[in-house]
């Protein structure tokens, strides 16, 4: 079902020539955008308009107000069952744990007597927060994605989920009492596209907002990547991915179960095992089938995930090895199945997020481990980091010079920009000083 990749014998290639030899799945960003641009350009003239007429084509509802009313919130929220209540409130408290300690505090440098640069760390404005709802119902993108934001302290927030037929019209129920739940009151039935468009354009019913942040399909990471710009985004998530390395200690029990545990989100997730042992490997795929045979979304998800040239068992000589593997792949979740498995993450450089041992499955971190599962993927964990709260923060420099520091240095700025050919930077100096720029003493 898995295919392999044998690595072993010569010596690994270094960079695009490494990540070459790995499995990935398609996802071209670049083709979806002329599906996008007319639907976003559509939302802008438009506004709810176009909202609605999209939510009938794409979501096959008639729905006459995008805004989900304040008591449908309430209504799911007191609908909710209280087992989902309590787990998402322990979700909700982990990651308030966590993310509360990101914040970041002002600092003020003493450059020299006189003059100081202060860096202020100032919350966005406004968010649109994005929450999937096709196949699968992710009230735990809601968590992750509201709780940074709260935590940075932006003070206005939206979030946006498609519309369902089964539920009238809104976004599924548990999404609401998530939201109901974190104290969010403004939620749009909206999905795809047009809801990022929605967030950077504004509508009658939405404000504009500066930033856009959550997972969604390709169609939504299109639009992230056509509006960046008149809306800050987080990142072009792609369909999810596992990697594990693994060496003879790891049970090939847990393995399987967390490659299925990806393979279940998406047909085109990607899940991989690098392994310098062969015997974990066929134990590995021989383990594979009775787990598969008793879950649910075998056909549609999971064998064609398994299956697909995004998903393989790497085998490679040693664990220097299969370390330049997993970095060179850069997964979106890397589990560390080794001896010695902290030391080994510790050696890690590329990853959205690193679960070490055989207690710290991914799906842990999905839920409720205290991090936060909005991550990179595609290889994006080579330049780019997860949701954070420092994902709602902008750096500001504040510089405060008083006369006589700015005179101390003021023949330097002159002389460089004299030297850019740019007389009047240092005019502006000069301005200050009678015409005349003070020597340093």
């Amino acid at each position: 079902m898995i295919s392999r990749i044998d690595l072993r014998g010569d010596a690994l290639p270094e960079g695009g020539a490494l990540r070459d030899l790995l499995p990935r799945a398609e996802f071209d960003v670049e083709a979806a955008l002329e599906k996008v641009r007319p639907i976003c350009e559509d939302v802008r003239h438009r506004g709810t308009a176009a909202l609605i007429d999209y939510a009938r084509r794409f979501d096959g509802v008639e729905i006459e107000r995008v805004k989900v009313p304040t008591e449908a919130l309430r209504d799911a929220l007191a609908a909710l069952d209280p087992a989902v209540r309590a787990a998402l409130e322990e979700s909700i408290r982990r990651a308030r744990i966590v993310h509360r300690e990101q914040r970041r505090s002002d600092v003020t440098t003493r450059v020299v007597p006189g003059g100081t640069v202060t860096e202020r760390w100032v919350p966005v404005e406004r968010v649109g927060l994005y929450v999937p709802g096709g196949r699968s119902v992710y009230p735990s993108s809601v968590v992750m994605n509201v709780v940074p934001a709260q935590e940075a302290g932006v003070e206005s927030l939206a979030v946006a989920s498609p519309p369902q037929v089964e539920f009238g019209g809104l976004p599924h129920p548990t999404i609401l009492a998530a939201c109901a739940l974190l104290g969010v009151d403004e939620v749009y039935a909206a999905g795809g596209a047009q809801a990022i468009a929605m967030f950077a354009y504004g509508t009658d019913e939405c404000a504009p907002a500066n930033l856009v942040t959550g997972p969604g399909n390709i169609y939504v990471a299109a639009a992230k990547r056509l509006l960046k710009g008149r809306i800050g985004i987080d990142s072009e998530a792609g369909p999810t991915e596992i990697a594990i390395l693994a060496d003879e200690t790891a049970d090939p029990v847990h393995v399987a179960a967390d490659l299925i545990s990806q393979a279940e989100h998406d047909p085109m997730a990607a899940a991989v095992l690098v392994t310098d042992s062969v015997e974990l490997a066929e134990r590995t795929e021989k383990e594979l089938e009775p787990q598969i045979a008793a879950t649910k979304h075998v056909e549609d998800r999971i064998v064609p995930a398994l299956a697909g040239r995004q998903s393989a068992i790497v085998l490679v000589d040693g664990l220097d090895a299969g370390l330049k593997v997993v970095d060179a792949y850069g997964a979106e979740h890397l589990e560390i199945q080794t001896a010695d498995a902290a030391a080994v993450a510790a050696r890690v450089r590329n990853a959205g997020a690193v679960f070490v041992g055989p207690y710290a499955p991914v799906s842990l971190g999905d839920y409720c481990a205290g991090s936060n599962h909005v991550l990179p993927t595609g290889g994006c964990a080579c330049h780019s980091s997860g949701l954070s709260v420092q994902s709602f923060l902008r750096g500001i420099h504040v510089v405060d010079y008083s006369r006589e520091a700015l005179a101390e240095v003021a023949h330097h700025v002159v002389t460089l920009a004299e030297a850019e050919d740019l007389p009047a930077h240092g005019a502006a100096l000069k301005a200050r000083f009678g015409w005349t720029v003070p020597q340093s003493k």
